[in-house]
């Protein structure tokens, strides 16, 4: 499949992030065909010593070697290698080599060297950055030697590391992607269970999480504070962050929907976050009419819309989609991390929870920090979400705070 090619160009390790069952495994036997086979089964392929690598060696023979994805299956018969039990060796018919290593003991990989390396499962290795550092150590056979790593993304360094590398190239794949050769049970499960969570993003949809150093939120703060039900709310709001301009590559129009439960003493209110309806490169009018049908799907009872870029014009360009439309305007005198952080109070109180299916909007939070968001381009959708959470939490304690309105009652 597509997602399973390798790209062009000269990269020196392409990385495959995967779902669970996306096809991780078929792609790098299918890439180690295509770099060690010749076109007659006693030619020489471009690429002739291969390190085949797993956390264990017998991961790497069972999985790599003889899995049903593996390099036995994919061969065909003319082209398919001997394998060597005893020197845990591939032999192939023109004469290339594949030797297996264990990411458990990676002094055993100080002195052989490859012009290949095809490393499976990188990131759950516990030796991860010793292993990979004697696999570079290593690949230096050739004029152009190169690395395949099949893996399920994890928040490790060595991971982090090889992405952010100029002779990296990276393709990704959803379990989704592979769901012609896996069981409908299978897929029915997995998203019922892990659907819209943390888990869920790394394990099936293969998205690279990762929190950074003085982040406002972090992951597993946003997991232990999820909810699959919502109790009776007392009043829900829509928050838009509008873009600037709608041209292509602008910023995105966040909307969230956002609401809480009023009963009792302030201290013990909780909002829910509901859905992230934010959409790009949005006309005002697609925004506005985005913003008004989240605004129904959900029985809101106020839009609120940040009007520090487009003034008056928000108004306007909302009330033509609903003339009646409750409405309210909020502009923005303190900067992004100082409206973030009393919201990101709360959620340390343990007093805002997530419905699933609010991954983009997570990630931008866990890139959030004291120092400035740590993502690329603007955080629309925390922008839309701190504004929701303002007004449905802050807002109110502030006029109960003081002593005049709560004299009013």
């Amino acid at each position: 499949m597509p997602h399973q090619l390798p790209p062009e160009g000269a990269w020196r390790t392409w990385v495959i992030l995967g779902g669970r069952g996306a096809g991780k495994t078929r792609a790098g036997a299918e890439w180690v065909r295509s770099v060690v086979e010749g076109p007659r089964p006693a030619v020489p392929g471009e690429l002739r010593r291969l390190a085949i690598v797993a956390e264990t060696i017998d991961q790497a023979r069972e999985v790599m070697v003889f899995g049903e994805s593996g390099i036995m299956a994919v061969s065909p018969v003319a082209h398919r290698p001997e394998w060597v039990p005893g020197r845990r060796l591939l032999v192939w018919p023109n004469g290339a080599t594949g030797q297996l290593f264990s990411a458990h003991d990676p002094e055993a990989l100080r002195g052989p060297q490859f012009d290949a390396v095809w490393a499976d499962e990188l990131a759950k290795w516990h030796r991860a950055r010793d292993a990979w550092d004697m696999i570079q150590f290593g690949l230096r056979l050739g004029l152009h030697p190169r690395a395949c790593v099949t893996t399920t993304p994890r928040r490790v360094d060595v991971l982090n590391d090889l992405l952010a590398r100029d002779s990296s190239v990276v393709t990704h794949a959803p379990t989704q992607a592979n769901r012609a050769h896996l069981a409908k049970g299978f897929l029915e499960e997995i998203e019922a269970r892990y659907g819209g969570t943390s888990l869920g993003r790394q394990e099936i949809e293969g998205v690279m999480l990762s929190d950074v150093d003085g982040a406002l939120w972090q992951t597993e703060q946003l997991d232990a504070l999820r909810v699959t039900a919502l109790p009776e709310l007392t009043r829900i709001v829509v928050a838009i962050d509008p873009p600037g301009t709608s041209r292509a590559g602008s910023d995105e129009c966040g909307i969230v929907v956002a609401g809480a439960i009023m009963d009792g003493p302030i201290n013990e209110w909780r909002a829910y976050v509901l859905e992230d309806a934010t959409i790009s490169a949005a006309k005002p009018l697609d925004w506005a009419q985005a913003a008004v049908a989240a605004m129904r799907r959900h029985g809101a009872d106020r839009l609120v819309a940040e009007v520090n870029q487009g003034g008056e014009m928000v108004e306007a360009v909302l009330r033509q989609v609903d003339p009646l439309l409750p409405y309210r305007s909020v502009h923005a005198t303190k900067g992004k991390i100082a409206r973030a952080e009393p919201i990101s109070a709360l959620y340390e109180q343990g007093r805002v929870f997530h419905m699933r299916g609010l991954g983009k909007l997570e990630d931008q939070m866990t890139q959030m920090t004291t120092a400035g968001f740590a993502g690329s381009g603007s955080p629309d959708r925390v922008d839309a979400l701190v504004w929701a959470l303002h007004d449905l939490m802050i807002v109110p304690a502030a006029k109960w705070a003081n002593p005049q309105i709560r004299s009013l009652g």
